[in-house]
């Protein structure tokens, strides 16, 4: 079921001890995988999408990434085809995927016991990084490519580590990003309903 995602609203009353917490609020693992899904965004590649939002035994998320071409390298000069007669005219020698961001761009010195949440099964290039870095967890949402070789030799590699993975179970298909929510009334300091 789709629901429309705001700001728990508090309850209009004098005594603090009457107000009851919002019922509509996202829970720790559909926050981290919104999370990663809103950091896809900010890819440019015109077919897939892709985040993942790295997250500490605390539930604070330690790096955050997307799909994308290496720092420094125009990403309007390199192209984004999936197929091509020369594989070099097409994104696979060229792109970062998202596992590989957000490993590199931790905001702490490491990320060894750490979850990741990605919008795909990683493949097996990212699943030795995944390794190497430490996570302890692989949370995903689609395991599209479940047969290729690269996702065999993935999970192949991640049994072998340790490393557990299972995929992402929504409660809701959807979550909705409203910027004039804030807006609303009973919105600001709990003030009115």
């Amino acid at each position: 079921p789709t629901r429309r995602i705001q700001t728990p609203r508090r309850q209009s009353t004098d005594t603090p001890a009457s107000q009851t917490p919002g019922e509509d609020y996202l829970e720790w693992p559909e926050y981290f995988m919104a999370v990663a899904f809103l950091s896809a965004q900010r890819s440019k590649d015109p077919n897939s999408q892709v985040g993942a939002c790295i997250v500490n035994q605390e539930n604070k998320i330690v790096g955050i990434g997307y799909n994308g071409m290496p720092n420094g390298c125009d990403d309007d000069l390199l192209p984004w085809s999936r197929s091509a007669d020369d594989r070099l005219d097409t994104k696979y020698p060229y792109v970062c995927h998202a596992e590989l961001n957000a490993i590199m761009n931790k905001n702490s010195a490491d990320v060894k016991g750490c979850s990741m949440y990605v919008a795909l099964f990683p493949c097996n290039e990212c699943a030795k990084l995944i390794i190497q870095a430490g996570l302890k967890e692989v949370i995903y949402l689609s395991d599209k490519y479940h047969d290729t070789p690269e996702m065999t030799a993935s999970r192949r590699l991640l049994n072998m580590a340790g490393i557990q993975y299972r995929q992402f179970e929504p409660k809701r298909t959807q979550v909705v990003i409203d910027f004039n929510s804030i807006n609303q009334a009973g919105m600001l300091n709990g003030a009115t309903n």
